[in-house]
């Protein structure tokens, strides 16, 4: 049973049928799925949910496709982590992470709405995939449109991660490096997709894509016990996943899955590429396009084709937006691991660094449940980091020089340990 009705125009409220479209044809403004809740309302619950597999299909009504998924059945129900060691160097009282630097198959977020918009593609009967991208998304089209047995062409700005490239290529994919930032592929892009008639995930299949973003906030309200946090912070490319994100607590509170708990949404970016925050903080009506100049190339998008809306989620909910620079990226990074255990990709390092942010500069209260989403894993991203970590410290196969080196290092932690407790003592 299907319970998408089709796709309506955000701007105008135009109805359009299930198709590959993303454009309204009467006003221009981008097209989303649009649901029957009275009917879902009737057919999900929490049980149902409950009973089925540990992956974004067991909130398949909530999603838009017509018949039974047919890729990426394993994706999705990543960890909610309660973050007790980072909320002590923050001084939260309630943080958690939700960590799909772990997604399966390729450790992004992107494998969910990429499980999304090849189910339907597939549906529609397309044989080959096709997506611009800044590297995660590569990964995921290549790695799930083999397994979905698709063909794929998959366009990249050339000077990517290196690790985003090889976890490209593995796959066999068809991947050209365009001369130009993320804003010149997706231009081409769009123009391939009009001339090949392939299922660019972003591009024709983009009202469907971004709905599997959706699934990331099902799952958080679900392992928080059925409820919403008080604060949800968000990095942003497009600033699809924050709208998303929105829409599916508004969705659960809608069929009665979980009470209205006025959740409010922070959007993090680069300082190097940050045409939405920087619109929020000067009160623009819209962003203005920036070239982008970051270590974070996951979010360097500088014509965000959500910007919009993100931006008006933040002013709904009550949240707000920040940007940090690379060396806060790189800080927020060592952060977590050192606190958590958890090596997240540079977009994750924004994160953290700007909740961080928000905490010193009051916006984000120390005593309410905050969830931060970790979008990607750090072994994609590892150049970010190179010159900023300690390196190994080599010594011959001898034990004397093995103890020579632990007291050096024992003395010097010691030593590190009191300067901490005396400069916590100096500001307590």
């Amino acid at each position: 049973m299907s319970f998408v009705k089709g796709l309506k125009c955000k701007e105008c409220g135009e109805v359009y049928p299930k198709e590959a479209l993303h454009v309204c044809d009467m006003c221009f403004g981008p097209l989303e799925a649009a649901y029957d809740y009275e009917k879902i309302k009737g057919a999900l619950s929490k049980e149902l949910i409950e009973s089925r597999g540990h992956n974004i299909w067991r909130y398949k009504e909530l999603l838009p496709i017509d018949e039974e998924p047919t890729v990426g059945l394993k994706v999705g129900y990543t960890p909610l982590i309660r973050a007790h060691n980072l909320g002590n160097a923050l001084g939260l009282s309630e943080i958690y992470i939700k960590n799909d630097g772990v997604c399966f198959p390729t450790l992004s977020f992107k494998d969910r709405v990429v499980s999304v918009a090849l189910s339907k593609a597939k549906e529609f009967g397309y044989d080959t995939a096709a997506c611009a991208s800044t590297g995660n998304l590569a990964n995921s089209v290549a790695a799930l449109s083999r397994a979905g047995n698709l063909k794929n062409y998959i366009f990249i700005p050339y000077d990517l991660e290196q690790a985003k490239i090889v976890g490209t290529t593995v796959y066999g994919a068809n991947l050209i490096g365009i001369n130009g930032a993320y804003d010149d592929v997706n231009r081409l892009c769009s123009e391939v997709a009009g001339k090949f008639g392939w299922a660019f995930v972003n591009i024709n299949m983009r009202p469907y894509y971004a709905e599997g973003s959706k699934s990331l906030a099902f799952e958080v309200m679900e392992q928080l016990g059925w409820r919403s946090p008080k604060h949800f912070v968000v990095p942003m490319a497009s600033g699809s996943l924050l709208t998303k994100v929105w829409k599916a607590i508004k969705e659960f509170e809608t069929i009665g899955l979980i009470e209205e708990t006025g959740t409010k949404i922070y959007g993090a970016q680069a300082k190097g590429c940050s045409p939405i925050t920087t619109a929020l903080k000067n009160k623009w009506e819209i962003f203005k396009p920036v070239k982008p100049d970051t270590i974070a190339k996951s979010l360097a998008i500088g014509t965000p084709a959500d910007g919009f809306y993100a931006m008006q989620v933040m002013n709904q909910s009550g949240g707000w937006g920040e940007d940090v620079a690379d060396q806060e990226i790189i800080d927020g990074i060592k952060l977590l691991a050192e606190t958590e255990g958890i090596f997240t990709e540079t977009a994750g390092g924004v994160t953290i660094a700007v909740t961080k942010k928000l905490v010193e500069q009051g916006v984000l209260p120390k005593d309410e449940s905050i969830v931060l989403a970790i979008t990607g894993n750090g072994l994609k991203t590892q150049e970010a980091i190179t010159n900023d970590v300690s390196q190994p410290h080599i010594i011959d196969a001898n034990l004397e020089e093995f103890e020579e080196l632990y007291d050096r290092l024992n003395n010097e932690n010691q030593g590190g340990s009191e300067d901490a407790i005396s400069a916590h003592s100096n500001t307590a």
